[in-house]
């Protein structure tokens, strides 16, 4: 049987917010091929960078609540890699 994964539930919801955040960059690629205003597309810029950081908190909230908690239950190195993984996960995160 393949591994659950925590965002499973979410699934759909994922899928759903990142085809939006394909279609807002697909409109950022539209706005500089009409040589749109700097300042226009740099909104639209961070629209986009907001939604991803969306994606992503709701992506580490999906793995600790599941990956890191089970392995946290099982105990043992797992559980310590889980938390190490986590941890530098989230430290790539705020790095961006």
């Amino acid at each position: 049987m393949a591994e659950t994964h925590g965002y499973h539930d979410n699934k759909a919801a994922y899928l759903a917010r990142l085809r939006r955040i394909e279609g807002q960059v697909r409109g950022l690629q539209r706005l500089v091929d009409e040589d749109t205003y700097c300042i226009d597309i740099l909104t639209q810029v961070s629209a986009v960078n907001k939604a991803l950081q969306g994606v992503a908190v709701g992506l580490v909230q999906d793995h600790l609540g599941h990956c890191v908690r089970d392995a946290v239950a099982s105990g043992g190195t797992e559980a310590d890699a889980k938390v190490a993984e986590a941890s530098a996960a989230i430290a790539r995160l705020l790095r961006t």
